[in-house]
């Protein structure tokens, strides 16, 4: 899809070398990436402790990488 923007140049080229990009075109997305993922998260967020009958979710924990001994 092709657009037209007027963007603050300062700006543009701030958020370009913030996220690495090497193009103008990977610099949007990946800002539009980094929005929807800060919008998902912020409405995640809002529904903390709303549900206070809710099951406890079980967290995943990292195994260890070096093994202390055979069980």
């Amino acid at each position: 899809m092709k657009k037209t923007f007027n963007l603050d140049e300062d700006l543009f080229s701030s958020a370009k070398a913030a996220c690495g990009a090497t193009t103008d075109t990977e610099t949007v997305r990946l800002g539009l990436e980094a929005l929807v993922r800060h919008a998902a998260y912020q409405r995640l967020r809002a529904l903390r402790g709303t549900k206070p009958r809710a099951r406890d979710v079980p967290r995943r924990r990292e195994r260890p990488s070096t093994k202390r001994g055979a069980h």
